[in-house]
């Protein structure tokens, strides 16, 4: 058994709805099966001494551990989580040989760190809040009550008598909650474009920046809970949509208690072998958080082409809107034969669906982003965005307008095409499996004379994942493939292991030596592929390391050639 972490969680998260800490440990079933009533009972002992003795206490078996919870004051977090280091302590002394801790000088201790950090107008400003309905942030530097231009924000040590405040000044704006595994950032610049086109000031957090329609006030991974507080404290804001990770998520829990719509795009491999989400049953669980959020009051937007969220949808109570890719869904058929909503690619077209009313918005091939609608994958993300953002308070007219004007420029990194010299240029940010079978499915469908992939793979794929890689990018008709080394990736791996994977199956699956080339830099495998490119080709570009040079690259010289994106 093994140590891994003893963590806060200040919001809804994989095991309840309150605040608390948690602590990992990796372990054999057979473990578990001894260290949960030898932890609970060390729990318990310590929440007494302290007293905390109404707290409560839950775990979860996960693969290859368990994680331990108890529910905690909001205002001694900190402290709890020493507790956590202490009853793993004892773990080590009863099953590890190690020596036992003191418990009396550490619950001192405990009491002491508890006395130094409670803030008691902290939970006074909480309970305020939740009893005049309006929403309560915090974190370490800032407590705010209410969204936007009707929100107020105080240094955490230095807040208010909830007494002395006009209540009637603070109130939320609507928000929006996106996760999954791929497409959510692609579905919430969308989302964004349609309400701003629309005349809403949107704030945006996501894995780029957070923003207020096209003012960015900060370029990061701001896709957790600290970009969900940051947006929402925005001045001016009147919608917010909130693209939200799986770390976030599994670190800390969700940035909000409440939300009016939240979407879950599909639940694909990604990030798979991490303590908490070694599978998809795993990583379903820990996307399904965003549920919680939306359960009394609002709507959950789902893919009904994903059978892992078509399984799950069963154990919700709350109101479900479905999308999918085919009007012949089984679960769409169902859902909307009973009054329920639904927003389906029909015929070329995205339709919404309704009992027995059916709208056209508008043909997926008038959609930039969908090239043609020979991105497929663009189209669920229009459609998911199109839910999200009627629930959000557009028309169908208004949804229509948005999606029709909504630029690749808009979308930088995803599924981007550039004519450039006579040649096509398919720049995109993919770097899961299924991102990647989306990305080849494109590359097949767009006409080119000859095609040339730069691609890799991470070192923390299976041999058998690398392997399906190579097979699916030579399927796409490649003329020639470029592969970079990666370093900064490698995850273990020797340098060259990966090519050498690569390589291999290539071979296997019918290139020529001369057919492969090899570069230690991605800028390099661009750079050569371009130099090979002729007029009727495509270049595909597999962005894996997220160099924004070569995108910029493109603007410049289709801004010099006086051209358009393709």
């Amino acid at each position: 058994m093994e140590y891994l972490d003893a963590r806060r969680l200040t919001g809804p998260n994989v095991l309840w709805n309150k605040s608390g800490v948690i602590l990992d440990i990796a372990c054999t079933a057979a473990d578990a099966d001894r260290l949960i009533p030898y932890c609970e009972k060390r729990i318990q002992q310590m929440l007494a001494a302290v007293g905390w003795g109404d707290e409560s206490i839950c775990h979860v078996r996960l693969a290859g551990g368990i994680s331990i919870a108890f529910s905690a004051p909001l205002d001694a977090l900190y402290a709890a989580s020493e507790i956590f280091e202490w009853v793993w302590a004892c773990c080590d002394a009863e099953f590890n040989d190690a020596e036992m801790p003191d418990f009396d000088n550490k619950a001192l201790e405990i009491c002491e760190a508890i006395a130094n950090e409670v803030n008691p107008p902290l939970l006074a400003l909480q309970a305020a809040a939740i009893a005049h309905g309006v929403s309560f942030l915090w974190d370490d530097d800032g407590v705010s009550v209410g969204h936007g231009s009707h929100s107020e924000t105080w240094p955490f040590r230095e807040l208010p008598d909830p007494d002395a405040l006009n209540w009637s000044r603070y109130s939320d704006v609507p928000a929006a909650i996106v996760t999954g595994t791929n497409g959510k950032t692609t579905t919430v610049r969308i989302a964004k474009h349609l309400l701003q086109s629309a005349g809403r000031t949107v704030g945006l957090s996501c894995t780029d920046w957070v923003s207020v329609n096209d003012e960015i006030i900060d370029r990061d991974d701001w896709s957790g809970p600290g970009g969900a507080r940051m947006v929402l404290r925005q001045d001016g804001i009147d919608v917010a949509i909130l693209e939200t990770a799986r770390g976030g998520l599994l670190r800390r829990g969700l940035g909000v208690e409440q939300a009016d719509v939240a979407l879950i795009t599909n639940i694909a491999e990604d990030h798979l072998g991490d303590f908490g989400s070694q599978n998809l049953q795993e990583l379903l669980t820990i996307k399904w958080i965003v549920s919680h959020a939306v359960v009394d009051s609002g709507n959950l937007i789902l893919n009904a082409d994903d059978d892992l969220l078509v399984d799950q949808a069963g154990e919700f109570p709350g109101t479900i809107i479905w999308f999918s890719l085919t009007d012949t869904n089984a679960v769409v058929a169902d859902h909307t034969s009973r009054g329920g909503l639904a927003f389906v690619y029909s015929d070329g077209d995205m339709v919404r669906l309704q009992g027995e009313d059916r709208t056209v918005i508008c043909a997926a091939k008038d959609i930039p982003i969908t090239l043609d609608a020979a991105a497929e994958h663009n189209i669920a993300n229009a459609l998911g965005a199109a839910a999200l953002t009627e629930k959000l308070g557009l028309s169908v007219e208004e949804i229509a307008r948005g999606l029709k004007t909504m630029s690749q420029d808009e979308n930088p990194g995803r599924s981007n095409l550039f004519d450039l010299d006579g040649f096509k240029v398919l720049l995109d940010f993919a770097h899961n499996p299924d991102a990647m079978q989306a990305l080849f499915a494109m590359a097949r469908a767009i006409p080119a004379k000859r095609r040339v992939l730069c691609f890799s793979q991470a070192g923390d794929r299976t041999d058998e994942q690398i392997r399906e890689l190579a097979q699916s990018a030579w399927s796409i008709g490649l003329e020639l493939a470029i592969v970079s080394e990666l370093a900064d990736y490698a995850r273990g791996r020797e340098p060259g292991e990966v090519f050498g994977i690569i390589r291999d199956e290539l071979i296997k699956a019918g290139a020529r030596e001369e057919q492969i080339k090899h570069f230690q830099e991605e800028c390099d495998s661009f750079d050569a592929a371009l130099a090979w490119a002729q007029p009727g080709d495509l270049v595909v570009i597999l962005d894996l390391g997220r160099n924004s040079d070569i995108r910029q690259k493109f603007i410049d010289k289709r801004s010099a050639h006086g051209a358009d994106p393709a």
